[in-house]
């Protein structure tokens, strides 16, 4: 889902149900509750269970607590957020976490630091591999942030994902085993399924330990490819990404070839010292709605607008026959994101498109839309499903975080209508775009934070039929919880990116928050996970509510 205001942070991890005591949860101020730290992770309780696996009974004993830089014989039990391995220190209890560390995996872990009732270890050597283990084909899987679990079977990655989803269902959200827990649909295309890809430059490659001694000087070692992991300020050199479209990778070859000619003047942005021109390449990949064929947008970020640096650059890659439009974002602001805070266009046209669900859509460099249109297909069928929509048009829908407003107008041919909120400006101009492009007329799209909204929130639409809630991370804030409580629409579709809040929330909707005085009212139907993103650690989820 498109960004919004963050109003809260959270860190935690995905246990396997042995280890749900190790659950760990922060917040920044807001008034929404975070997920309760004395359930997940109080001391006492990560103590009685050291004893316990110590000793095979609960005599009480000293607990385990690993120093920092002590090396440890590890085992993985599961995966949890981003991917990390949950893993327990062989012959007790502890739980640690470890990056690239994978089900089933025996290894030797370094502690890098402890975090009050869990560590966090680098591995250092594997005893004895996982069973799930594959070759990854990618040459850069080992150091990359993006595919961390390539190297473990797609099967066995589903396996995994389902079972976090299933952990926090149940335990965040205190739900039964009887609710409707349903498998996790798989994706049937594992590579090649992004449409959108952004590559970042940099004054200095970064390299892994291993490979240090291939450092060079000058130019040679700028950078142009992937944020290593944890690092805002290094840059893993990537000539080809196995995630993004044929036609994406033969642009990130031609700049590659010829970005780093000294007689070509370009330098890479350095976002410490804040020098230099070129900031990111960005690649968006959509289809010709009457050929069928792909058609690529090339958008280069630059901290100024100098297009005669770039035309070098333009008339290499305006020769790739799927390139129709090359766009410049200038962001002359200290921050590196991609967004630009002006925009020009550099060859042919400012937007290209994309056929999702029967309806045309028109993407622009920053607008929003669902990076794997493949398996957006298949979530957004499961929304309209869930939906449950007569389709007689007497009904209205309420899409809140609707972005470029994809849900609902894939939802309004059914609808009496369908009102939209979104928070970005931008996007709200891309949904009416967007309605009027595929002749809808009975959708409105209203621009506002729905993290911020007042007690007059909901004044200028009836009561909806149906709502469709598609928070970013952090989930939705209590204001809304409380408002969707008060409102007692029949049905709510909670479409999720994040199985820890979506838990959180649903509790909420559901449970009520006894400290906060808050009843819940509705009854969770089912929950379906979605593979949308193969050999990462992303989640979707889409659940039913019902009015009880």
């Amino acid at each position: 889902m498109l960004a919004t205001t963050p109003v809260h942070g959270l860190r935690y991890v995905v246990p396997t149900r042995s280890l749900l005591h190790r659950f760990r949860c922060c917040s920044s101020s807001s008034s929404l509750a975070p997920l309760s730290p004395s359930e997940f992770s109080g001391n006492s309780n990560n103590r009685k269970l050291n004893e316990e696996n110590t000793n095979g009974s609960s005599e009480k004993t000293a607990p385990y607590y690993p120093k920092r830089g002590q090396t440890v014989e590890l085992v993985c039990e599961s995966l949890g957020f981003k991917g990390k391995g949950i893993c327990k220190v062989d012959g007790t209890g502890f739980v640690v976490m470890c990056d690239r560390a994978l089900p089933g995996e025996r290894f030797l872990g370094r502690v890098t630091r402890r975090k009050g009732s869990y560590a966090e270890v680098t591995k250092i050597k594997t005893i004895s591999p996982h069973k799930d283990l594959v070759e990854a084909p990618c040459e850069y899987a080992s150091y990359c942030g993006g595919c961390k679990t390539q190297n473990l079977s797609y099967e066995a990655q589903l396996r995994a994902k389902e079972e976090q989803v299933h952990e926090l269902i149940t335990h965040v959200g205190k739900f039964s085993d009887k609710t409707d827990l349903k498998p996790i649909v798989a994706c049937d295309i594992q590579f090649h399924y992004r449409n959108k890809m952004e590559f970042s430059f940099g004054p200095q490659r970064w390299l892994p330990i291993e490979m240090l001694n291939e450092r060079q000087d000058g130019p040679k070692n700028f950078a142009l490819g992937l944020h290593a992991p944890g690092f805002f300020d290094k840059v893993l050199n990537v000539d080809k990404c196995l995630l993004q479209s044929e036609p994406g990778n033969m642009v990130l070859a031609a700049v590659q070839d010829c970005w780093r000619d000294p007689q070509l003047s370009l330098s890479p942005y350095d976002c410490r010292s804040h020098l230099g021109f070129l900031k990111h390449l960005m690649l968006r990949t959509g289809r010709n709605v009457e050929s069928g064929s792909q058609e690529l947008m090339v958008n280069f970020v630059t901290s100024s607008y100098k297009p005669e640096l770039l035309k070098p650059l333009v008339d290499r890659i305006q020769s790739i026959p799927q390139v129709v439009s090359i766009m410049n974002n200038v962001n002359s602001s200290v921050g590196n994101t991609s967004v630009g805070e002006q925009e020009y266009t550099l060859y042919g046209k400012d937007t290209i498109r994309e056929v999702l669900r029967g309806l045309t859509f028109h993407i622009s460099a920053n607008s929003f839309f669902q990076t794997n249109t493949h398996q957006a297909e298949v979530l957004y069928k499961l929304i309209e499903e869930s939906a449950g929509l007569k389709g007689d048009g007497s009904e209205v829908v309420l899409d809140l975080f609707c972005g470029t407003g994809t849900i609902g107008l894939t939802l309004a041919r059914r609808a009496k209508h369908v009102y939209g909120y979104e928070v970005v400006p931008q996007a709200i101009t891309d949904a009416h775009k967007n309605a009027k492009i595929n002749g809808i007329e009975n959708a409105t799209f209203i621009q506002g934070d729905l993290n911020k909204i007042g007690e007059d929130f909901g004044s200028n639409f009836p009561r909806p039929d149906i709502v469709i809630s598609d928070p970013n991370r952090p989930g939705m804030h209590m204001k809304l919880i409380k408002f969707l409580l008060k409102l007692k629409s029949p049905r709510i579709i909670y479409v999720s990116c994040n199985p820890a809040t979506c838990a959180r929330d649903l509790d909420y909707l559901c449970h009520g928050v006894e400290e906060k005085n808050i009843k819940g009212c509705y009854k969770l139907m089912s929950v379906q996970p979605v593979d949308m993103f193969p050999h990462t650690p992303h989640i979707e989820c889409v659940c039913l509510l019902e009015l009880s």
